[in-house]
């Protein structure tokens, strides 16, 4: 009987997702598997913003070095979180069912309802400059580290409210926490929502078992976001949301980051959209996606 290895972060989110791989692999093939954790920096430095400390790299390095290493057989990875470039012998092989791709406003009633001068906790730049544009009044402090520990954050008076991706409190049976702002008010994040599977590009026989759990629309829609993400030559420091529609069109946004600019548009094609979107953008958004 084939046993897999399935690497995951240790972030509580993380093993619930690894856990969903694992039941769905053991489900589709009556296989054995078990989950390996694997530390990553990311999860070791919670004391500075993403984007000056490497990027998403410090999500994903680690579990990249452990799957071409041969210590695990497949990588789970939530989307949004893995950096656009992939090393060549990693191949996204499968990816789950698309949950809520809406961010969670915890803290107050709605966006309108915070008080003058709130300070909301995000180290997003994409969430930053999203609202600093619909409130010019907030003050915006780094918020970083998992979702409990976000939340104690927030519980100890560190801001006033902060924001949490519908998905990941879903998973962690806390649908209830917070509100849902709606997609007209903020587009999420590229690939929020999606969870993915990576494996060695050259290993055939693992992709034949992992691809039973692949949802073929989630996973167009989050290969069109990331091709905008790379057409943009967008890095952690660039503020912009994304969602590709079941239609096949694409929405999305770039912003300055302190929201003081936004150019919006749509397409179908990842490619000539990323290239309208920056030929509209003022100077203070273009200098954000390097050329």
């Amino acid at each position: 009987m084939t046993h897999l290895r399935i690497g995951t972060r240790g972030s509580p989110l993380a093993l619930v997702q690894a856990g969903m791989v694992r039941d769905g692999l053991i489900a589709a093939h009556g296989i054995t598997a078990e989950i390996v954790v694997i530390r990553t920096t990311g999860d070791i430095v919670q004391d500075r913003p993403l984007a000056e400390i490497g990027g998403k790299a410090l999500w994903t390095k680690e579990l990249d070095r452990a799957l071409l290493g041969g210590e695990i057989d497949c990588a789970v990875h939530s989307m949004k979180d893995v950096e656009t470039v992939r090393p060549a012998d990693i191949s996204i092989a499968a990816i789950l069912p698309r949950a809520d791709v809406r961010d969670r406003l915890i803290g107050a009633a709605s966006i309108a309802a915070l008080q003058q001068g709130a300070t909301v906790g995000t180290s997003s730049p994409r969430r930053r400059a999203q609202l600093l544009r619909i409130r010019p009044d907030l003050t915006i402090v780094s918020f970083r580290g998992n979702v409990d520990t976000r939340l104690a954050k927030l519980a100890a008076g560190e801001a006033d409210a902060t924001l949490l991706a519908a998905a990941g409190l879903e998973r962690l049976d806390r649908p209830d926490v917070g509100v849902a702002i709606e997609l007209d008010v903020m587009l999420p994040a590229p690939a929020q929502g999606a969870v993915g599977i990576e494996i060695r590009k050259s290993d055939e026989a693992i992709r034949r078992l992992v691809s039973a759990l692949d949802h073929a629309a989630t996973h167009a829609s989050v290969l069109a976001e990331r091709a905008l993400l790379a057409a943009l030559h967008a890095d952690c420091h660039s503020p912009v949301a994304a969602l590709a529609q079941t239609d096949g069109t694409i929405r999305a946004e770039l912003y300055a980051e302190d929201g003081s600019a936004h150019v919006a548009g749509s397409g179908n094609d990842p490619v000539m959209l990323a290239h309208d979107l920056l030929a509209r953008a003022p100077a203070s958004i273009r200098q954000l996606f390097a050329a």
